[in-house]
C-alpha cells in the first residue's frame, strides 16, 4: 500500500506495508537486554486468593499479567528533557506529532582514551550534507547479540559532546541510537551529550531556549539488510506521563 507524503514542499513516496521495526522487546527472559545495573523485568499472573490471572493455570479464563519493568534499562524507550531536570516534564506531553523524515547512518566507534566515541566528524561524513528531522544511529558491528545483551558494567560506546551539539545545530529533533545511552556508562552524573542536544544549561531552572520538543531514542536495533539512507519515521510510543516511556519505532523506507 503505497502512499504519499508532502512536508516542507517536498513529496515522499513510502510503501505502508512494509514497515521496519526497529524496536527491541521488554520480555521475561534472558533474551531481554538489560542496561544500568537491572535485574530482568518481570511479568507475571496477578494471584489473588485463588486467582490465577492464567488461563494455562486452569484458574481464569483471561490471562491478566503484571509487569515491572525500568523504560531506561529494559529495551527500547524514547525519552524528553525530564530525564535530566530538576522539573518533571513529561514525555506524554512533550512529545505531540509522531511522523518525522530520518536519515539512517551507520558508524564505527573510535577508540579515544580507551573509550568507544561517535565523534561529529564521523556524523558529518556519514550525512553527508543531508539533513532530516530524526537521525538514527547504527553502530558497527551490528551483531544479534545486541538484542539481548546485559550492557551493565562494560563501558558502551558513547556520543560525544561535540557529535551531539552538531546533532543540534543541523536541527535534528529526535535522535535514535542502538546503544543504552548517548552518553559514557560512568561519567560523574555530567551528562554531556544528553545536555547538549537538548540544550539543558541549567538542570535546576531550565533555560528558556532548551529544546522541549526534542527526543532521544536509545536502545533500537537495525537489522544489517536495512540499508542506510533516508526514511519517514513513525515514532510510537504509550502514554506514560514520566519523563521517558517504552516505545516502537518504525520506519519506512523512502521510495
Amino acid at each position: 500500500m503505497k502512499t504519499t507524503i508532502q512536508h516542507n514542499n517536498t513529496t515522499y513516496e513510502i510503501d505502508l506495508s512494509k514497515p521496519i521495526d526497529i524496536s527491541l522487546p521488554i520480555q521475561n527472559n534472558e533474551q531481554n537486554p538489560i542496561a544500568w545495573y537491572l535485574d530482568q523485568p518481570e511479568i507475571n499472573p496477578v494471584v489473588m486468593g485463588d486467582f490465577v490471572g492464567s488461563v494455562a493455570s486452569g484458574k481464569s479464563s483471561t490471562n491478566f499479567n503484571n509487569i515491572l519493568f525500568n523504560p531506561h534499562g529494559h529495551g527500547t524507550h524514547t525519552e524528553c528533557l525530564g530525564h535530566i531536570t530538576k522539573d518533571f516534564y513529561s514525555i506524554n506531553q512533550t512529545l505531540k506529532t509522531f511522523f518525522f523524515t530520518a536519515e539512517l547512518i551507520s558508524i564505527e566507534p573510535e577508540m579515544i582514551d580507551n573509550d568507544f566515541v561517535i565523534t561529529k566528524n564521523q556524523i558529518e561524513k556519514a550525512l553527508n550534507g543531508k539533513i532530516s528531522e530524526a537521525l538514527i544511529i547504527r553502530t558497527l558491528p551490528n551483531s544479534n547479540e545486541k538484542k539481548h545483551k546485559n550492557y551493565s558494567n562494560t563501558n558502551p560506546a558513547y556520543l560525544s559532546e561535540e557529535a551531539a551539539v552538531f546533532i543540534r545545530e543541523i536541527g535534528v529533533e529526535h535522535l535514535l541510537i542502538d546503544l543504552p545511552s548517548v552518553d559514557k556508562e560512568v561519567d560523574e552524573g555530567k551528562l554531556l551529550a544528553h545536555k547538549a542536544f537538548w540544550n539543558v544549561k541549567n538542570v535546576d531552572e531550565v533555560n528558556a531556549d532548551a529544546r522541549f520538543n526534542c527526543t532521544i531514542t536509545e536502545l533500537v536495533f537495525i537489522d544489517n539488510e536495512v540499508a542506510d539512507g533516508s526514511y519517514i519515521l513513525n515514532l510510537q510510543i504509550a502514554s506514560f506521563e514520566n519523563d521517558a516511556s517504552p516505545s516502537k519505532p518504525v520506519i519506512y523506507k523512502v521510495l
